[in-house]
């Protein structure tokens, strides 16, 4: 889960991106007015950002009232109510749009993450996130990957080493790339991508940890398995649809790897529904 001062970090920047110097529509309604309202979900969908929803209102005005009828992880049917709120008829006005906002993507990221993951149900392969995340939201959209049954990548580039093509051609070579990481880190687990057997066999050679193979063909992966016997971790990666899941992890590796899922989201249909208390 990301910690609360980073959702609430998260929060205030957009809510400050929303309403500016004031909500100038909200404010024609009397501010001591009173209201209720549910929020829909209009498809089939698992649910995510259900913190990011509830700080919304929490730093608007803390005593709107949130009652959830789902947790973070469920998978819902179209036209379930997640939540019922009540609270200042203004709060939930001004909070409205941020709050879907937030609860649509994650939703959206913890869906597509789960029809991937359940597309290896019975296998050993395991979905991997990447860094190709929305700017300022990375914390946010991998926890949604992992609500979704898949597996976090390095959150950035400060807590692995990954070595891909640039590097090794700034290096001078894969080896020389992987024995300078060595030199200052040498604690860190040390990933390298790989675009052929020649290169594999390389980075096998100076013990690398993990593997990335960029865009194998199948029988390529499958020569790779045999050939790694176990020494290092092996990672497909490459334009990977849903539908090639199980060839590719019939092949033996242990990860796949997925940009889809968090740069190609498409939003969850929410919405919220007023109804006037007093």
């Amino acid at each position: 889960m990301c910690s609360a001062d980073q959702i609430a970090a998260d929060v205030a920047r957009a809510l400050a991106e929303d309403l500016g110097s004031g909500d100038l529509t909200a404010a024609l309604i009397p501010e001591a007015a009173a209201g209720t309202a549910t929020v829909i979900c209009r498809e089939a969908a698992v649910i995510c950002g259900t913190a990011w929803f509830n700080t919304v209102f929490a730093q608007l005005d803390p005593t709107v009232q949130i009652e959830w009828t789902v947790q973070d992880g469920a998978r819902v049917p179209a036209k379930h109510i997640l939540c019922r709120l009540t609270g200042s008829a203004r709060a939930l006005l001004s909070g409205e749009r941020t709050a879907l906002n937030f609860l649509q993507l994650l939703c959206g990221t913890a869906s597509i993450a789960r029809a991937y993951a359940d597309a290896l149900a019975g296998t050993n392969t395991r979905i991997l996130d990447t860094r190709k995340t929305l700017p300022g939201l990375r914390a946010a959209q991998k926890f949604a990957t992992r609500c979704g049954g898949c597996v976090n990548h390095r959150m950035g580039l400060y807590d692995a080493i990954l070595i891909k093509e640039n590097h090794i051609t700034a290096a001078g070579s894969l080896t020389a790339a992987v024995h300078a990481s060595r030199q200052h880190h040498p604690d860190t687990a040390i990933e390298v991508e790989v675009e052929n057997l020649a290169q594999l066999e390389e980075a096998l050679d100076v013990g690398v940890d993990h593997l990335l193979l960029d865009n194998f063909p199948l029988p390529e992966l499958a020569t790779a398995v045999l050939r790694t016997a176990g020494r290092a971790q092996l990672e497909a990666s490459g334009n990977v649809a849903i539908a090639d899941l199980p060839a590719i992890a019939a092949t033996g590796v242990d990860f796949i790897s997925v940009g889809a899922l968090t740069k190609h989201v498409q939003a969850i249909d929410l919405s919220m529904r007023f109804e006037p208390l007093s």
